[in-house]
């Protein structure tokens, strides 16, 4: 890993010294040994503090909103699953593709720290991985786990090695390849089988947890809003903490009827979370029930594609028909 690490800095200083680009959006180490926070390294200097792990889970394309407009180019560091939220932005004018360059990194998944502690692994000092295990030391002793075990959510329905966007790249080391996906509709089917009343009481005992912090809202790409309705005074909803069931069903079914047909399915929401509701599921309903009605779609595999819920073919039918 270091290796790469390396050349991802080499490449980057080449670029601000050549005059290429001016900054990096990247990670840097954040409180905790395992915490990676998305940072602007700006200036070849800055470089030097940019990591690059199976920690650095955070899907950074948003930032690249405000960046790409603020001038200078900014080069932006992009896992494979990243640049298809790249793509989208692009698709709906969000960011100045001319204000940013795409250093596409590969990667081989990213860890859930949850995940580890769900293994009754507490008090964590530091995590090192070594050829697909991870070493971990803790308050208690040292642990250790198999990567595979404790990849984030995204990762288990992996995309591939393939970059949707970019303008340079740096491979995986020889020997490491992307998380072989799963059925990534397995959860969303078995819900579909609940009766009513035990899908609603399903997502009841989820949202129930919710303390609308935004975090969700904050960290997903889709959610691009200048001013969202959720912060209009007017709107009668702008209360942070929900009041009541009614409001705290309305903000997480209005949000992902706003991201249907453009979201890329990137996880941020369930990663970010604080409270681990698994809001990812209700935006795979909405790409489950898109792929059925309209064939598949991957939204952000190409840059300014239509999505189906914005284009009209003859051959469409109304999801009422049989």
């Amino acid at each position: 890993m270091q290796k790469m690490i390396d050349e991802i800095k080499e490449k980057c200083a080449a670029l601000i010294k050549n005059g290429e680009a001016s900054r990096v959006i990247g990670w840097e180490k954040g409180e905790l040994p395992y915490d990676r926070t998305p940072a602007v390294f700006d200036g070849e200097k800055a470089v030097g503090r940019l990591l690059y792990d199976a920690f650095c889970g955070a899907n950074i394309s948003k930032y690249l909103i405000a960046a790409s407009k603020t001038g200078g180019k900014v080069i932006a560091l992009l896992k494979p699953c990243d640049t298809y939220s790249l793509n989208q932005l692009l698709t709906e004018n969000r960011v100045d593709r001319s204000g940013v360059y795409a250093l596409g990194v590969g990667c081989s998944g990213m860890v859930d720290v949850e995940k580890i502690r769900d293994k009754g692994i507490k008090g964590i000092k530091d995590i090192e991985e070594i050829d697909g295990k991870l070493s971990i030391k803790t308050l208690y002793g040292d642990r250790t786990c198999d990567k595979s075990e404790v990849l984030l959510e995204k990762c288990l329905s992996c995309k591939g090695e393939k970059f949707a966007v970019s303008d340079d790249s740096v491979a995986l080391l020889e020997g490491e390849t992307a998380p072989s996906p799963s059925d990534r509709f397995s959860a969303v089917s078995r819900i579909e089988k609940m009766s009513p009343k035990e899908r609603f009481e399903f997502w009841r005992g989820e949202l129930s947890r919710c303390i609308r912090c935004n975090a969700c809202r904050n960290a997903c790409p889709a959610c691009s809003c200048m001013t969202c309705v959720f912060d209009n005074a007017r709107s009668g909803v702008s209360s942070k903490a929900s009041p009541d069931a009614f409001e705290e069903n309305m903000f997480h079914i209005i949000r992902a009827f706003h991201v249907a047909g453009r979201c890329t399915d990137c996880g941020e929401c369930s990663r970010v979370c604080p409270q681990r509701i698994p809001l990812h599921l209700l935006n795979r309903k909405f790409i489950k029930d898109i792929n059925e009605f309209y064939g598949e779609y991957q939204a952000g595999e190409q840059p300014y594609q239509r999505g189906p819920l914005v284009d009209y073919n003859v051959s469409d039918r109304d999801p009422g028909q049989v």
